[in-house]
């Protein structure tokens, strides 16, 4: 950051959000479409879950039981992605998002998967989706390198696939695409809106809030704050007294190999699978390459005392064994990457999105975007439509059922109060949140 930081002076923007993750990004690139200055505050954008994602744009085959609940916003949000990429890339000149629109393909490996997988259409059918059942011989003609031994096959026209580290460049470059002068430009900030440093807390004035203060001390005014930085929006301080968000790490194991030039496509579109009731995807990529994933563990290794996001043996293992029995050229290609990276759930695996409740009222000037678990870049459209949305006093009631303080049993609004702190501080946080 500039002189102007150096300084210690305040940052100000319309919106600031805290989080780089894909989630922050959307919010931040749908705010500043909407007119407003935004403040990225983030050390490290698109570095954590986004970095590692798969980017599959799969609201039929992520129906999972029990989980019916999100169908509606993952829909909302498929049908959203369209001009939401057109509008990134129309506006980061010369940057792909790797945005495809090609049907997934469900295959299963043996009797007892085709029986999970027909089990499963059931379920989608009943819910309005559109699973097509294909013939074997039509799925290898479409995909030439899968197994002769699969037992079922199932066309998925509406759920296809973007890649998020393109994505969030593209985002990046549409962000940092204006001048000093602009109204969207904040002095002080790296292109005029990146403040590459960690969210301490909130700030409050007069019941509202109204920003944050930085890792380094420096305060950020803004007339809304966003807090969408995963695992570690639990952690800010300065939350409304009261608010639980049980976030919870939940770790997955992807691997990126490069496809030797007489195997290549090795698939044409995403290829979900079911191997021994263990589901495991192949997704192509422009370049060539491929990711396959995606192992799901809750487990101890992260805290063993090594990296802070280690990759399982087992899962590279389970992830390249599993992906043979469906490709079994998959053993041909060269292992450019194993990569781990954690996912914020929630006790219902639904996100924490909107605002909260005080005791008396609203909470003016916090949205809260967090918990988005796997679903992460599928949602993030609707997200940043419905964040935008708030600000603008147009909440949609559709999504009350996301929101934020649905674990807070005694909520109160005791940070609401007009003796709370006050942004202009120094430490305006009295209560540690960690």
């Amino acid at each position: 950051m500039d002189e102007v930081n150096s300084q210690h002076e305040p940052l100000r923007a319309d919106v600031a959000v805290i989080g780089g993750g894909v989630i922050g990004l959307g919010i931040a690139w749908e705010a500043r479409r909407s007119g407003r200055s935004v403040a990225l505050i983030d050390p490290a954008p698109a570095s954590g879950a986004t970095f590692a994602a798969a980017g599959m744009l799969a609201p039929v085959s992520e129906l999972h039981y029990q989980e019916e609940d999100l169908l509606e916003l993952m829909l909302e949000s498929s049908v959203l992605w369209p001009d939401f990429e057109r509008n990134v890339t129309g506006s980061s000149i010369g940057r792909s998002t790797g945005y495809r629109t090609t049907p997934t393909l469900a295959v299963g490996a043996d009797a007892a998967d085709r029986r999970a997988l027909a089990d499963l259409r059931d379920v989608q059918l009943a819910n309005g989706l559109v699973v097509e059942s294909v013939r074997l011989r039509e799925a290898r003609e479409r995909e030439p390198l899968l197994s002769p031994q699969i037992s079922c096959a199932f066309d998925i026209p509406g759920d296809h696939q973007v890649d998020p580290r393109r994505l969030s460049a593209a985002i990046l470059g549409a962000l940092a695409d204006h001048q000093p002068g602009d109204s969207s430009w904040i002095p002080g900030a790296d292109d005029g809106f990146a403040i590459h440093d960690t969210a301490a807390g909130l700030l409050w004035e007069d019941g509202r809030v109204v920003g944050a203060v930085l890792g380094s001390g420096i305060e950020v005014l803004a007339t809304e704050t966003v807090v969408a930085n995963g695992l570690d929006a639990a952690r800010l301080n300065g939350l409304p007294e009261g608010l639980s968000l049980p976030l919870r790490p939940v770790y997955g194991d992807i691997l990126r190999l490069r496809v030797p030039e007489h195997l290549q496509p090795l698939v044409t579109a995403t290829v979900r699978g079911m191997v021994r009731g263990v589901p495991v995807y192949i997704v192509p990529r422009d370049d060539g390459t491929v990711v396959i994933g995606a192992t799901q563990r809750e487990d101890g290794l992260s805290a063993s005392g090594g990296s802070a996001n280690p990759v399982s043996a087992g899962g590279v293992y389970q992830l390249l064994r599993d992906a043979q029995v469906l490709v079994p050229a998959v053993a041909e290609l060269e292992l450019l990457e194993a990569t781990a990276r954690v996912r914020p759930g929630t006790p219902d695996n639904a996100p924490l999105l909107g605002r909260v409740e005080g005791r008396e009222r609203t909470v003016p000037g916090l949205i809260v975007a967090s918990g988005f678990f796997r679903h992460g870049v599928l949602l993030t459209p609707a997200a940043a439509k419905i964040c935008v949305g708030l600000m603008d006093g147009t909440a949609d009631p559709r999504w009350n059922k996301f929101r934020p303080d649905r674990f807070s049993h005694q909520l109160s609004a005791a940070r609401a109060s007009t003796d709370g702190p006050s942004a202009g501080t120094s430490n305006p946080l009295p209560k540690d949140h960690a």
